[in-house]
């Protein structure tokens, strides 16, 4: 068993709600919650955990649910130390905003990362641990025994001589009045039941019979919708339109660079917007002319000195005295989100209020756009997370909800924002066009005794988050997956070129790591060639020190049949990547037609994420990671003229049905802390395949996308 203490700042509180029963909550010290309840407010803002005297047990969730399972996953840790009847759970997204929802990795209410396990592992389990014990200790009073007398199982309490029960509603009243215990007992994993078990999401019955609720989806009385268009060249300005049109329908400037239209149906709105033949300045930035002009800015940093992210050994003695040297060039382009839902955003904004429905993964930075269009403390600012339409980060921004929210503001009317795919898609935060020049030293054994990466590309978090910038120039974040190789290289260099470019870049699933494994892992094939050594045994001999990593190698290697020939035209490829505290490998088997088209016959991956809260989640979120990083493989956002040349599906196609490969999960079993999930798969899959294609053609990519037809 595990003991856990609360501390003084960030302490539990009951309460009796205002329907009668417990409710449990991780509280920062303002007026108590019995006493709002006896004076009739609101009391469910902070609550982590409520039981009705109906027997009805309600886990509040504080991460959006984008599909990754979090409405199912979260409730588990409740529900696992309280030992509730499972049939008895039901899950609501938390009303509050920042405090006590606040991500503790993050630092602000944010879903991303792959952190809402590894965020709530420990409080989540804390919450339903305290609360079991205050059923009991209530049970206890009621039947004047000793509360170690009595045990927790299936929403009741058991007094074990006599076999008395009482179930947890029956209990809730009584026990909201008592003060949570200081010390709740955690259970050891071995005394797991719930968690680690596949246990059916909760919210797949509404997704199905379509009463879920996402942002497109929204209703409000006297509602109107507003279709928008923002200049396609990037910094563009609005220079004119048919102002005849525009005395038919409401029209709304949006800053920076926008121009809205409402009318009682987003197609009206978009019809009429159409008829105003807006017209955008032409005034193209210097290097933002088409995408080679974009790209030589990257390569002029290769020669620059960059801020040091890490250095260990003596990397210039080592390389000099190594065998053999090698250094390569890689590149990967900017890719964008393409959320199945696009951007949406409803709002309304009166002198005394405002609400706010988005499916957004960034409730606190919403939050901060409101107060400053609105004016309006935060306690008059509402937001209401709906499901996502899927988020990669995109919903992490809030471009979407500040033009909404300046709408409604200026009609005095709620408004519903919705981007057509064409705004989607060229007025993303994309993933960061990066480039890198990595050099290795080989020892006498063929094996790496220096690596060195100077990566140049532009900066996410000089955007989004300046005060995380370290050393006034390095980027955190662009550098994830070079600090962290796992491989035994004991001199090894790392630096960072910032290059702004003049085009928005953003977090996109895995975030450096999408590209940082492609490199890297694909360097690591490079040497292993280099040296006629066999890519999974090269990679073997610099894990010896490392037995999560190698146990997942030798796992993928098994699985990946990489011992025994692949079936006559079939090649395979192997990577292996750790993100975001979990490590995953996977081998990828291909062919090539003679026309030079590639198929992706199956992708094996094993994936060590620590304790497994729900096996089902654990192996979707790796089958969505794996398609959507099979579907970067190809993707790529180009510019000419200016302006984004991509606008839909057409000329930015996403995996098809008819591309999809087999894929095979394997989770290591462990009882280490939980690891992400919902990204770390989709970094090693491009290696894979890449490796793969070498493997059948000899040909090495160092530079994506792999157009379709030409390998």
């Amino acid at each position: 068993m595990e003991t856990v203490s609360i501390n003084r700042r960030y302490f539990l509180k009951s309460a009796v709600s205002l329907t009668g029963g417990l409710i449990l909550a991780f509280y920062l010290p303002t007026k108590t919650r019995l006493a709002e309840a006896e004076s009739n407010m609101e009391i469910n803002v902070n609550a982590w955990l409520q039981i009705s005297p109906d027997d009805t047990i309600t886990v509040l969730v504080a991460h959006s649910e984008m599909g990754q399972g979090v409405y199912t996953s979260l409730p588990m840790l409740v529900a696992e130390e309280l030992e509730a009847n499972w049939s008895k759970i039901k899950v609501e997204m938390a009303a509050g905003v920042g405090g006590i929802y606040k991500n503790p990795i993050i630092g602000q209410q944010l879903t991303g990362g792959s952190t809402s396990i590894r965020s709530r592992w420990q409080s989540l389990r804390t919450v339903g641990a305290a609360a079991r014990d205050m059923l009991i200790q209530a049970a206890a009073a009621q039947w004047q025994v000793k509360p170690e007398d009595c045990q927790a199982l299936n929403s009741q309490v058991i007094h074990r001589s006599s076999g008395k029960t009482l179930s947890y509603g029956q209990l809730s009243m009584a026990a909201a009045k008592l003060s949570p215990p200081t010390n709740p007992q955690l259970k050891a994993n071995s005394e797991f039941k719930l968690i680690g078990k596949p246990i059916k999401r909760l919210d797949i019955p509404a997704k199905v019979d379509g009463s879920a609720i996402f942002g497109i989806d929204v209703q409000i009385p006297k509602m109107l919708y507003a279709a928008v268009q923002q200049s396609p060249i990037f910094d563009g300005k609005v220079e004119a339109y048919d102002a005849t049109a525009a005395e038919s329908f409401k029209v709304i400037k949006l800053p920076p660079n926008g121009i809205a239209v409402v009318a009682e149906s987003y197609w009206k709105a978009k019809q009429n917007l159409e008829a105003l033949q807006v017209r955008f300045s032409q005034t193209i930035q210097p290097n933002l002319e088409n995408t080679a002009s974009i790209a030589s800015l990257p390569t002029q940093g290769l020669t620059a000195i960059g801020v040091v992210a890490h250095s260990s050994g003596e990397v210039a003695g080592a390389l000099a005295a190594a065998k053999q040297t090698l250094e390569v060039e890689y590149s990967v382009p900017f890719l964008a989100h393409v959320t199945m839902e696009p951007m949406n955003c409803t709002a309304s904004v009166t002198k005394d209020e405002c609400q706010i429905w988005v499916s957004t993964q960034a409730q606190e930075r919403v939050q901060q756009v409101a107060i400053e269009l609105t004016g309006l403390p935060k306690e008059k600012i509402k937001i209401h997370t709906t499901y996502l339409g899927g988020g990669f980060g995109r919903r992490a921004e809030t471009d979407f909800v500040a033009q909404a929210l300046t709408i409604a503001k200026a009609l005095d009317q709620p408004v519903k924002v919705i981007w057509s795919r064409e705004e989607d898609i060229q007025h993303d935060f994309y993933r960061p066009a990066m480039r890198i020049k990595m050099t290795a030293g080989l020892d006498t054994q063929g094996l790496p005794s220096v690596f060195s990466a100077h990566l140049i590309g532009p900066s996410i978090a000089k955007r989004f988050a300046p005060s995380m910038m370290l050393k006034g120039e390095l980027d955190p974040f662009v550098m994830e997956g070079l600090d962290e190789l796992g491989y035994d290289i004991p001199n090894q260099h790392n630096e960072y070129v910032m290059k702004d470019i003049p085009i928005p870049v953003g977090f996109w699933r895995s975030v450096a790591h999408t590209h940082n494994a492609f490199f890297v892992e694909s360097f690591i094939d490079e040497m292993a060639h280099a040296t006629d050594k066999d890519p999974y045994r090269f990679r073997q001999a610099l894990l010896q020190q490392q037995p999560r990593f190698l146990k997942v190698l030798d796992t993928v290697a098994e699985h990946g049949q990489w011992k025994k020939p692949a079936v006559a035209g079939h090649y395979r490829g192997l990577a292996l990547h750790k993100s975001f505290g979990s490590i995953v490998g996977q081998v990828a088997e291909i062919s090539i037609s003679q026309a030079g088209e590639l198929t992706v016959h199956k992708v094996v991956c094993v994936i060590d994420c620590g304790t497994v809260v729900n096996p089902d989640i654990v192996t979707a979120q790796v089958e969505g990671s794996i398609v959507m990083g099979l579907s970067a493989l190809t993707e790529a956002i180009t510019i000419k003229n200016g302006r984004v040349e991509q606008s839909n599906f057409d000329n930015y196609p996403v995996l098809r049905l008819s591309a999809m490969p087999a894929i095979e999960v394997y989770i290591i079993p462990s009882e280490e802390s939980p690891g992400g999930v919902g990204e770390p798969a989709t970094p090693p899959v491009i290696p894979a395949i890449t490796n793969a294609i070498f493997a059948a053609t000899g040909k090495r990519i160092r530079h994506l996308p792999v157009i379709p037809g030409k390998i």
